[in-house]
């Protein structure tokens, strides 16, 4: 699980609902009719939008960013040390029985076992890396529109209560509330897009780049293995895409 995002939604939600009941009641922040034109209004334009596979596809990729943890770097560059040092010692072929749960890494794997050229298997896993952020960038955009239909649909809320509101000017008891209650579609939408949907779109795009560069570290160590690379060579150049602290150079330097 995702801590962070937890925590960011605890705090928004918790920080509205504080605000609200130090100024007042709840009961006056709760309009029917625009709760059900934000929330039909914005699922009917992600149905207008998008193909319906990539509607289905939106609430799994919703729940990946709360629940998929952060790529561990550190960890996939010791995995692919270790297979290194089996190939060093054994063979390349070798590590076709070494069992290996992340399933880009044992594509990887494979092709380096099955003697394929260097070429083929950069070719093969970028391809594969392109598809996956073709994905995730697809599944941004999907949320990444819908923070901006928000806001526009609760526009179009605010506009048919001020329609509603103008047309009973002759009662100014009624013009108060009646323009409260038109505020509050602008309100919900607000909600919608910058606690639900835009912050996820961001989480989705920071998500995809980490599993991109854990990616990378594969194809990198990959190609070092079938090129018959020293183990710590291989690290060497695998830790280039961690930051000059998470590098063992930089624990030994401490030690």
């Amino acid at each position: 699980m995702d801590i962070a995002t937890i925590v960011g939604f605890v705090l928004a939600i918790g920080s509205v609902l504080y605000s609200i009941a130090l100024g007042g009641s709840f009961t006056i922040f709760v309009d029917l009719p625009s709760i059900v034109l934000i929330g039909g209004g914005v699922i009917a334009t992600v149905f207008l939008k998008w193909p319906m596979e990539q509607v289905k596809a939106a609430m799994k990729i919703y729940m990946k960013s709360l629940f998929t943890k952060p790529a561990d770097l550190k960890a996939m560059i010791d995995e692919i040390q270790r297979l290194a040092e089996t190939a060093r010692r054994e063979s390349v072929f070798a590590l076709e029985k070494i069992p290996v749960e992340d399933k880009f890494l044992k594509k990887a794997v494979t092709l380096a076992a099955d003697n394929r050229p260097p070429e083929v298997i950069t070719s093969i896993l970028g391809l594969e890396i392109s598809a996956m952020e073709d994905r995730h960038s697809k599944g941004a955009d999907v949320f990444d529109q819908m923070g901006a239909d928000g806001p526009a649909m609760g526009m179009i809320g605010t506009l048919m209560g001020l329609v509603q509101m103008l047309q009973n000017m002759s009662d100014p008891s009624a013009i108060g509330p009646a323009m409260a209650v038109a505020l509050l579609t602008t309100f919900y939408g607000a909600i919608v897009a910058n606690v639900f949907c835009l912050p996820i779109a961001a989480k989705l795009k920071i998500r995809s780049k980490e599993e991109a560069a854990k990616m990378n570290i594969i194809v990198a160590g990959v190609l070092g293995i079938v090129a018959g690379e020293n183990p710590r060579t291989v690290r060497e150049k695998l830790e280039s895409f961690l930051a000059p602290s998470e590098r063992t150079q930089a624990e030994e330097k401490k030690e």
